[in-house]
């Protein structure tokens, strides 16, 4: 296990020239650059890869691809690098490095969360089409000609600018692949749909408790931001909007049917103590279990 804290270590290990301590662009051209290691990262980082001729893997289906790739990896995670066999070209590819400090004090340090693709999977990443693969590669390259520049009152910031700007656009290209991909996006709703169902009335739920998102995107095979973000694009909502919505909806029908207490129920749908259901139901509802049940009396 390799752990790099600070972009220096990753540009030492693989033999790169560091021009900056919190930023770095990197490229890969051959195998001899290439190392097999177990990497936990310090930093953020995004690397424009060649995926010509490859399988990659969506969920549980395959796909070729035939363009560019854009890989995500946020502070935290562990990702394994595998050198290719001998005589087998080796993929080139591009990385930007950024550390987590390099944005204090700007405005991008209060929106990275939105970014929610530094925590997909590999097999989640964006997939460019040429005019896109350009365009990320003309921001890669004006970041690397800022870095390369001697540095003056506003490098930092056009340097953040730039990130900020293919953050954005990374945004509104996995926008278009989830278009691209709603049939098969519309299955796993559908799988989603009928998994939390089969939660809801199975014993798991008064054994395992509320279920959380988590819980439905290893079912399915997805990251969990990668599943939220996608539940958020089908259905407007959150995924733990959509299964509260769902708990809420068999809460009011139980209560309607009035075959159990309102104790029973909230043990029934996950409820460690029935107080936590009541304040739950009145928070979404606007009034209390009993109070719900006497309006439809």
């Amino acid at each position: 296990m390799e752990i790099f804290t600070t972009i220096g270590q990753y540009c030492d290990f693989f033999g790169k020239l560091l021009l900056h301590p919190l930023v770095s662009v990197v490229e890969f051209n051959n195998a001899d650059q290439v190392r097999e290691a177990t990497i936990n990262w310090g930093f953020y980082a995004m690397f424009l890869k060649e995926t010509k001729g490859c399988v990659i893997n969506y969920g549980k289906t395959e796909y070729d691809f035939d363009a560019m790739s854009v890989v995500c990896i946020g502070p935290g995670q562990t990702t394994k690098i595998s050198k290719v066999p001998d005589g087998t070209e080796p993929p080139r590819s591009i990385g930007l490095l950024f550390h987590p400090d390099l944005l204090f004090r700007t405005s991008l340090a209060g929106k990275i969360s939105r970014y929610t693709f530094f925590s997909y999977e590999s097999y989640e990443a964006l997939h460019l089409d040429e005019n896109e693969r350009q365009l990320v590669t003309d921001i890669f390259n004006r970041i690397q000609n800022e870095l390369s520049c001697q540095p003056d009152q506003f490098s930092r910031q056009l340097t953040v600018s730039n990130i900020e700007l293919l953050l954005d656009y990374c945004l509104r290209f996995y926008s278009r692949q989830f278009d691209i991909r709603k049939p098969l996006n519309d299955g796993i709703m559908s799988r989603f749909e009928s998994l939390l169902d089969d939660y809801i009335h199975s014993s798991e739920i008064s054994e395992l408790g509320i279920p959380n998102v988590k819980y439905f995107a290893d079912k399915v095979a997805l990251s969990p931001n990668y599943f939220g973000d996608l539940v958020k694009r089908s259905t407007g909502q959150t995924a733990q909007e959509y299964i509260h919505r769902k708990l809420l909806s068999h809460a009011k029908l139980q209560l309607l049917q009035g075959t159990k207490n309102v104790t029973e129920i909230a043990y029934s749908l996950g409820f460690q103590y029935p107080q936590h259901f009541i304040r739950f139901f009145k928070n979404k509802v606007g009034v209390t279990p009993r109070q719900f049940i006497t309006q439809n009396e």
